[in-house]
């Protein structure tokens, strides 16, 4: 998929509806401080491993903030992921981000959480909840791409080039990506692989 972007414009924001920039003031140590910081939603994202092909199922997709550090990184590589931003469990998120971007439908019982990190932590300090699931083509429901006007292609990556995309700065990943591969190539056996 090549992504061409026209007409990039930058303004303030006033009414938002995922972030809410903020300034926190403070004391520490004595010391009166005051910090720019944004209010966001936690987050989940899964590591999907496709049992047949034997490759991690990544989602690539334009990421604008990305786009306006390095107009080369027309698009991300990363988990499938989604806003903790509705009424359900983390893990009934998981399951129909999985569904709304790869197209595949994961039992419940089958999604198992890794751990939990923040990130931005100099910006927002979202916490985001990390899962792992196997998934094969008996599981495969409909094409995926997201929902709405999302544009997510999804990205089979063979298991052993796992090591590669981590190192290669030419392709734009999420930290919370290359930390789920570090957990499954150290956890493999136990995984039963």
């Amino acid at each position: 998929m090549i992504n061409v972007i026209k007409n990039l414009k930058i303004s303030e924001l006033t009414d938002t509806r995922f972030i809410h920039p903020v300034k926190v003031s403070f004391n520490q140590n004595g010391k009166d401080k005051t910090w720019e910081a944004v209010r966001s939603h936690d987050s989940v994202a899964v590591l999907l491993y496709h049992q047949e092909k034997k490759a991690f199922l990544l989602v690539k997709q334009f990421r604008a903030p990305v786009y306006l550090n390095d107009i080369n990184k027309t698009y991300t590589y990363e988990l499938c992921a989604g806003l903790v931003d509705k009424n359900k469990s983390l893990v009934e998120i998981v399951k129909e981000e999985i569904d709304e971007e790869c197209g595949y439908n994961v039992d419940l019982q089958d999604i198992q959480k890794i751990t939990s990190f923040f990130t931005n932590v100099g910006i927002s300090g979202g916490c985001q909840h990390l899962f792992f699931a196997k998934i094969n083509e008996s599981m495969k429901i409909h094409e995926g791409g997201g929902v709405n006007d999302e544009q997510i292609e999804l990205h089979f990556l063979p298991i052993e080039k796992s090591d590669e995309l981590i190192f290669d700065e030419s392709k734009a990943k999420t930290p919370g990506l290359m930390f789920s591969f570090y957990w499954f190539l150290k956890n493999q056996k136990d995984l039963g692989f």
